[in-house]
C-alpha cells in the first residue's frame, strides 16, 4: 500500500532555534540548581535525594518524618514504639539553617518616592485641611478627601519617626514666621 502524500517530507535544519540556550535548558531540567547553599555545598551527588537528606537531618516527607497516630489511646496503655532514628552525619547543615531561620526579617515594604514628596507637600501647604488637597493643582491622580488623608496615615504608619520630625520643622517654621 503506497504512503500517504506528505508524508516522506525530509527534515530541514532548524536554523532559527537557539542551540546553546535549548543544551543549557536541557542540562538544568536534568539537574536542577539547588536554591539553598547550606544543602548545595552538603550535597553528595553519588547519594539519592533520600540519602541525601537523612545525613543532613532533614526529612523528604513529612508526613513519614512526624506521623500521625490515628488510633485513641486508652488509659492503661502507654508504650509507644520508638523507631531507630537515621545518623546525622552532616548536623552542621541543620544548624546553619535554624541560625538563618532565627535572624530578624527584613522590613522589605517601602513607600515610593513620589508617595512621600506628595504627602508632604499636600501637609506642608494645607496642613490638615483634606478638601483644600482635593482641590489642589498638584492632585493629579484626582484623590478624594479621604484617598489623600489615607495616603498621609499609611506615610505615617510606615515612617512615624521622619513624620515626627517632619511635623516638629513645620511648627518651628510656622513658630518662625509668627
Amino acid at each position: 500500500m503506497p504512503k500517504a502524500k506528505g508524508k516522506t517530507r525530509r527534515q530541514k535544519f532548524g536554523y532559527n532555534v537557539n542551540r546553546k540556550r535549548l543544551n543549557r535548558n536541557a542540562r538544568r531540567k536534568a539537574a536542577p540548581r539547588i536554591e539553598c547553599s547550606h544543602i548545595r555545598h552538603a550535597w553528595d551527588h553519588a547519594r539519592s535525594v533520600r540519602q541525601n537528606l537523612a545525613e543532613m537531618g532533614l526529612a523528604m516527607d513529612p508526613n513519614k518524618a512526624v506521623p500521625l497516630l490515628k488510633r485513641k489511646v486508652k488509659a492503661m496503655e502507654v508504650d509507644v514504639e520508638e523507631r531507630p532514628k537515621e545518623l546525622v552525619r552532616k548536623p552542621y547543615v541543620l544548624n546553619d539553617l535554624e541560625a538563618e531561620a532565627s535572624l530578624p526579617e527584613k522590613k522589605g515594604n517601602t513607600l515610593s518616592r513620589d508617595l512621600i514628596d506628595y504627602v508632604r507637600y499636600m501637609v506642608e501647604n494645607h496642613g490638615e485641611d483634606y478638601k483644600a488637597m482635593a482641590r489642589d493643582e498638584k492632585n493629579y491622580y484626582q484623590d478624594t478627601p479621604k484617598q489623600i488623608r489615607n495616603k498621609i496615615n499609611v506615610y505615617k504608619r510606615f515612617y512615624p519617626a521622619e513624620w515626627q520630625t517632619f511635623i516638629d520643622s513645620l511648627q518651628k517654621n510656622k513658630m518662625e514666621v509668627e
